[in-house]
């Protein structure tokens, strides 16, 4: 069982209304008059729908049966294309199910596929990802003394501030829960 008062942003996952919720944003508050409680921030992790929830401090919710396995990204038509790398099988997600991660998705890639009662519920990135340089405008001469940032699209389409000595063609490592330039690779 999990208390409110393990909750963490981003990491918690709890059972709630027979559907797994992750916790988003949560705040302990303890008025004057009456009992403590938690103030949420909740995504349902099958419809991505947010909502906002009020409990009582020390409330216990049960952990979701959830089950991650590695699956490879093969391809996208109409839906996106999933192999498990254990067993060879393949898994299809609709295009609502990707919106948040796919401007993260690279073939050939291996992400984690979050499995909720033997469905498959979403995808998640690696937290770093090496990702080329599709377009950037160049650094001029000089600048890069002075530090500065520039614009840079990824061969994804993900758009990233990097610095003024990335060009064109550069791999580079980007952290995927904030969409942050972390450093060149080589």
């Amino acid at each position: 069982m999990i208390s409110t008062s393990d909750f963490k942003r981003g990491a918690t996952k709890i059972l709630w209304n027979n559907e797994p919720w992750v916790v988003v944003e949560f705040q302990h508050v303890k008025p004057g008059k009456g009992g403590a409680f938690v103030r949420t921030k909740l995504k349902n992790l099958i419809t991505n729908r947010i909502l906002e929830e009020t409990f009582r401090s020390g409330e216990k919710f049960p952990e979701p049966d959830l089950e991650r396995k590695k699956m490879q990204y093969l391809y996208a038509d109409d839906l996106y294309h999933f192999m498990d790398q254990d067993s060879y099988e393949q898994i299809e997600f609709d295009p609502k199910y990707i919106e948040n991660i796919k401007k993260y998705l690279k073939e050939a890639e291996i992400y984690d596929v979050l499995f909720f009662k033997d469905k498959p519920i979403t995808v998640e990135p690696p937290l770093f990802m090496e990702l080329s340089v599709a377009n950037t405008v160049p650094g001029v001469k000089g600048d890069t003394a002075q530090g500065g940032n520039k614009p840079a699209i990824l061969e994804t389409g993900l758009v990233v501030s990097v610095p003024l000595f990335i060009n064109e063609g550069d791999k580079i490592k980007v952290d995927t829960r904030d969409d942050k330039y972390i450093e060149r690779v080589d």
